[in-house]
């Protein structure tokens, strides 16, 4: 390490005296450099933790060794012989109030032995700290030759700076933690809560956060759109030789998940193929290659849910370790198959649409044998999603009725280019032709309703006939209107 002022004061070539009592101030704080001016206010041009030489009283020493004090400046050193004799008293008695460590330094002692003796041990530290340096990261790239070079990986680098090293996974579940049982539950938790938002934004991202174990620096792992996990790596205290240690562990990671790509891309493979078995009705096949490696299929009944998005892929990783369910990527879907039991508004579909920004639909409950009809529900639920309602439930539209299906942007182009010549002749022939219907075609009460003699009714109808081209004395005509008119209310 650099030197303290403690050792400073030791080397007997250099013949440093202590001039304030012990205890003032730390003697065993690094200082970087040591540093000599007369100016009134040096501090402008020092940092924190250096020493100050002079050799000329202060003109106002209490408010000078208050400014020194104030701006961290670790020692004071006065050259005696030089301009007077011996040390101020005034100046002894300020750094003694002040808490500052004041020594003399005899004529036979040049200012440059002391900043030679400061800047030779800055050197030999940074040497000794950029030998640890290399060695460590030979130890972390022979570790990550192991079997398991992840796991291998992280141990060592816990290991050599000796502070705890944590994983969360892309699905935001702790995965591993160096050295074992090195966090407590409140520390992991909050690791994982701090880790959540930097994966929800899918973009290559660094943070810091204070646990009950010590502050952690968060940095992503993986590409942006499709990221493999937060490190989160133990800070406190961590000089640039470690930071930049830990620079290469965190590419060497990356690299080592991004190798498990491969294996994630041929389970994808597997899950499309074992999705298109089923609903091709071959299920026999689609057990006996799923069961092995993937599970068993979710039991009867089942709810089919189809998701989509910018963010399939990330979303896949995450149900990886949060369904208990089916689920495959199919083209530009997602789709889950799960248990009825397991479905439902806290379900796992609609935790993922929100978490990943997805809008899907689920169908009603089914039997396997059923998927495609499942899947078929599961579409026209889908095209009903909102910002507010992301994966609307078959059920809620089949009870909605067939009107209900009128609500869709090729309904409602179709009805207002159908209801194009009453609005442009009239625009409240609409609504007089809305209450006509909504009162089953019976004049006599559809002209109370409208304040309108029902003669007056008649031919205002009979005008819109003539506009629309139709008879509207047949249900037919008069169920196609209404359907018009509904689909663009």
């Amino acid at each position: 390490m650099p030197a303290t002022l403690s050792q400073l004061l030791a080397r007997p070539e250099l013949g440093l005296t202590l001039l304030t009592p012990a205890g003032v101030g730390d003697p065993e704080t690094p200082v970087p450099w040591a540093h000599s001016s007369e100016l009134a206010d040096p501090t402008p041009f020092l940092s924190p933790g250096q020493v100050l030489l002079i050799t000329k009283t202060p003109d106002d020493v209490d408010a000078y060794v208050a400014r020194l004090v104030e701006h961290g400046v670790a020692g004071l050193g006065f050259g005696t012989e030089v301009v007077r004799a011996g040390t101020p008293d005034a100046l002894v008695e300020a750094c003694a109030q002040r808490g500052l460590p004041l020594f003399e330094v005899p004529y036979r002692t040049p200012f440059i032995a002391i900043a030679r003796f400061v800047a030779d041990r800055v050197a030999a530290d940074a040497y000794a700290r950029n030998t640890w340096a290399l060695r460590a990261s030979r130890a972390i790239s022979l570790a990550a030759l192991r079997p398991d070079p992840l796991a291998a990986v992280l141990a060592e680098l816990a290991r050599q700076i000796e502070r705890p090293v944590a994983l969360i996974g892309a699905d935001g579940v702790l995965d591993r933690i160096s050295p074992s049982g090195a966090l407590t539950a409140g520390a992991r938790a909050t690791l994982v809560a701090e880790a959540d938002p930097l994966l929800r934004s899918r973009r290559r991202a660094a943070g810091s956060v204070s646990t009950e174990a010590g502050a952690f620096a968060l940095q992503t792992l993986g590409a942006a759109g499709r990221l493999r996990g937060v490190l989160a790596i133990g800070s406190d205290g961590l000089d640039p030789a470690a930071q930049q240690v830990v620079t290469g562990v965190v590419a060497l990671a990356g690299l080592a998940l991004e190798q498990s790509r491969a294996t994630d891309a041929a389970r994808a493979r597997l899950r499309t193929a074992v999705w298109r078995a089923l609903v091709s009705g071959d299920r026999a096949l689609a057990e006996s290659v799923a069961e092995p490696v993937l599970g068993a299929l979710p039991e009867a009944p089942v709810r089919v849910t189809v998701l989509t998005g910018t963010a399939l892929a990330a979303a896949a990783d995450w149900l990886e370790s949060h369904t208990e369910g089916f689920y495959a990527r199919d083209g530009q879907e997602l789709v889950l198959v799960e248990s009825e039991a397991d479905s439902g508004p806290a379900g796992t579909a609609p935790t993922a649409a929100a978490r990943f920004d997805l809008r899907g639909g689920t169908s009603a409950p089914s039997a396997l044998a059923d998927l495609p009809t499942a899947l078929a529900q599961a579409e026209v639920a889908r095209q009903r999603a909102t910002p507010k309602v992301p994966v609307p439930s078959f059920d809620d539209v089949a009870a909605a009725g067939m009107l209900a299906l009128l609500q869709t942007p090729d309904a409602r182009a179709v009805a207002q280019t159908a209801l194009a010549p009453l609005a442009a002749a009239d625009p409240g022939l609409t609504d007089l032709l809305r209450t006509w219907l909504d009162s089953d075609g019976v004049y006599d009460i559809a002209a109370r309703r409208l304040g309108i003699h029902r003669h007056t009714l008649r031919a205002r109808v009979a005008e819109a006939e003539r506009l629309l081209g139709r008879d509207l004395s047949g249900f037919a005509a008069r169920a196609d209107l209404y359907a018009a008119l509904r689909a663009t209310a």
